[in-house]
This record gives C-alpha cells, structure tokens and sequence, in this order.
C-alpha cells in the first residue's frame, strides 16, 4: 500500500529525528573515530577479539558515549572504572577512553565538515511547508556543533542531546527518556508524535516511549535487526516518506 507524506504522517503533530545518520551523515564519521580509536586501544591492552562494525552496531551505535565505551568494553570482559567526564583521553577510565574517541571524531568534522542527507533536507521542507514542528533528539554531545557544521541549526528550535541529557540525568538510549523530552519540550504527546531513528537503541527508545510511529531508516543495522526492535516501518532514506513508500 502506497502512503504519501500527508496521509503517513496526518494524525501526528510533531515528529523527532535523531541526527546522525538520519540528518546528517555523520554515522559513518563516527564510525571511522570509534574504529580508529578501539583499533588502538585492543592493539595496546591486547583485547580480543578486534573491533568490528557489528560491535558498533550492537553496543555503541544510538548510546551515550560513555555508556557505549561501557557496553562495547563488557562485552570483552574488560570493566574500567567510570571516572569523570573532565576526565583527560589518557586516562584508563570509561570517561577517559570517551574522551579519546571523542577527539578524533572532531577532529574529521574539522577536517571534512558536514552536509546533510539531500532527502532528508527535503523532507524538513515539506514539514515545514505544511507546519508540522520538528525537534532533534540525540546522544551525541556534538550535535550543536554538528548542525552548525552543517548550516542547518536554526531548522529545529528543539535539540534535547547528551549535553541535556547529562544535565538532567536523563538515561541512554534504549531508555524512552531523551525522546520523552523532546516531545516534552514541543508540547506534544508521545501518541502523537512520531519518531525516526537509524540505530537499534534508538527504535526501541521510541518504542519504550510509546510513540505513535517509530519509523527507522536502514543505514547499515539492517531492516530484520530494525523490526526486531519494533520498527513501525523501515525505510532507506527519508525522502522516501515524500515519494510513498511500497
């Protein structure tokens, strides 16, 4: 059954992104930051098995830096104390090694800067056009910067991201509470408001939230992982919300 924008999304006020990988592409920016800097760290503290992208799909994709660093080490029987995060990137703590990542990731947004997914600029457009409010709602920390980089902060007067989330002790993805603030923040309820993610965690957050649709767009995770996760549909890019979608 063929659904365009106006029918897909017309019992819904207000729709809440994620921002890497479905605004931006900036996934595969952290992607390459989480690979170099856990490549180096198993090589040094001689962990094994390596590092793949399926453990970032798996422990860090869609998660709070920390949390991730956390899960991803667990899963090696590795256990670092938290520390801090004014933590410096030598040190040996959870903090510590988030730090590290976190340097190398600016590091290429300085490097290569950011531009937006075209289909998912055209979608913005045509919620816009027809008045529909938009927030952003990510894990990241970098997603000011990241939206700055890509000339696109003023479109989303709403951003709830980890910086909010540390200052309200808001707890990671899959825990519905970070979307529960964006809909908070625009003034609508979960019911009515539609979520769109790309990361395991993210789904099942929107999920857990009880979101009217959560809607995940498959930029790696795979559509079977995504439905497992409760996906209300999958998509590959978010013009496909504008042209139907089979």
């Amino acid at each position: 059954m063929t659904e365009q924008l106006a029918t897909r999304l017309s019992g819904f006020d207000a729709v809440l992104f994620d921002l890497d990988g479905v605004i931006t592409p900036t996934a595969d920016v952290h992607m390459r930051a989480w690979q170099t800097m856990f490549d180096q760290l198993f090589a040094a503290w001689q962990i094994a098995p390596p590092y793949t992208d399926d453990d970032y799909f798996t422990y860090v994709d869609g998660k709070k830096r920390y949390d991730g660093v956390a899960a991803l080490l667990h899963s090696r029987n590795v256990e670092l104390p938290w520390g801090h995060p004014s933590d410096p990137p030598t040190a040996d703590t959870v903090c510590g090694v988030g730090n590290r990542k976190n340097g190398a990731f600016l590091a290429v947004l300085e490097r290569e800067g950011i531009a937006a997914y075209p289909g998912s600029l055209a979608l913005l457009d045509a919620l816009a056009d027809v008045g529909t409010p938009v927030a952003i709602v990510s894990s990241s920390k970098n997603a000011r910067p990241v939206l700055a980089a890509a000339g696109i902060i003023d479109r989303f007067p709403v951003i709830v991201d980890g910086l909010t989330a540390e200052a309200h002790h808001l707890p990671s993805k899959p825990a519905p509470d970070v979307f529960l603030e964006g809909a908070r923040e625009l003034g609508t309820e979960p019911a009515r408001t539609v979520v769109v993610e790309d990361a395991l965690a993210g789904v099942e957050s929107g999920v857990a939230g009880g979101f009217g649709l959560v809607v995940a767009v498959d930029r790696g995770a795979g559509a079977d992982a995504l439905r497992a996760a409760g996906a209300h549909l999958i998509i590959t890019d978010l013009a496909d919300l504008l042209e139907g979608i089979e």
